[in-house]
């Protein structure tokens, strides 16, 4: 094996990147080098004896080394495939997870099937992150008006280099608070989409280290109970949705029977559905409002 070559430098790397519950080491030293190369997969097999630059192999032992203390690769590359499309992402916003890509095709099908098919629709993604769910929403469902909301400044940032970076017009990122101004300017939708804060703020140091360490706590913490930003949606949302809109929401795991019943509970949907995700977890809590 030829030393400082492509096949050396991976082969070495497995050597100092642990392998953990929640990373693949073989994986993420291709993305690496695929990163500092601007090379594809097949190109890292085809030249595995090419010999790389000390330049490019002095920056791939500072990534493996930043990675093995479980700094997440996604905000090292900048970059997490979400619905088939490429979303910038870095500190400060919880990267998109393929789990979250079951609220996003709920929302497709039920527009492709429902009288929103060939209307001009709003939708409203509260809480918007990176804008993944709303930018994909956006890219999907191009009869919709799509407005992202945050209360993170860096959150906003980032939705927006999103939108530009996907040329993606029809949807508008805002900095508003749930809670207080919604900065909405009284505008109302036919759907709202949310993936809020849901775990219990106990738990969160015990997630793994990429995300009790390194992801925005703001984006994850749900209260002691998990559940306040939920009890929160529903309390407003009879203020900004249309006669006969929608409410779909991301849960975790065990959540779904509590949110289910407290949408309920509210006496403003006549119908609620849960999904489940492509492990079999539930995750998506839908309502459909009865006023009209």
């Amino acid at each position: 094996m030829v030393k400082n070559s492509i096949e050396y430098l991976i082969n070495d790397g497995m050597n100092i990147l642990k392998e953990r519950d929640y990373n693949n080491p073989f994986l993420d030293l291709q993305l690496i080098l695929m990163h500092l190369l601007k090379k594809d997969k097949i190109y890292l097999y085809a030249h595995k004896d090419e010999i790389v630059d000390e330049q490019i192999i002095k920056k791939y032992y500072e990534m493996i080394n930043k990675r093995d203390s479980g700094y997440p690769l996604q905000y090292m590359l900048h970059s997490q495939e979400f619905m088939g499309l490429d979303f910038y992402v870095e500190e400060g916003v919880l990267i998109p997870r393929p789990d979250t890509e079951t609220l996003v095709e709920k929302i497709i099908n039920l527009v492709k099937n429902s009288e929103y098919k060939d209307k001009h629709i709003n939708i409203l993604d509260i809480g918007t992150g990176s804008g993944a769910i709303a930018l994909s929403l956006a890219y999907y469902i191009k009869n919709a008006s799509v407005t992202a909301i945050d209360i993170s400044d860096t959150a906003v940032k980032v939705a927006n280099i999103n939108k530009k970076n996907l040329a993606i017009e029809n949807a508008e990122i805002i900095k508003g608070d749930l809670f207080g101004n919604l900065n909405t300017q009284d505008k109302k939708f036919h759907i709202i989409v949310s993936n809020p804060p849901y775990i219990e703020k106990k738990e969160i140091e015990k997630l793994q280290i990429e995300v009790a360490k390194y992801e925005p706590r703001l984006a994850l913490d749900g209260g002691d109970s998990g559940l306040i930003y939920y009890e929160r949606i529903s309390n407003i949302v009879k203020d900004i949705i249309y006669d006969n809109g929608i409410l779909s929401v991301e849960i975790g795991h065990n959540q779904a029977e509590t949110v289910s019943n407290m949408l309920r509970n509210t006496n403003l949907f006549h119908k609620i559905e849960v999904d489940k995700d492509l492990y079999g977890n539930t995750r998506v809590v839908t309502a459909y409002y009865n006023f009209s």
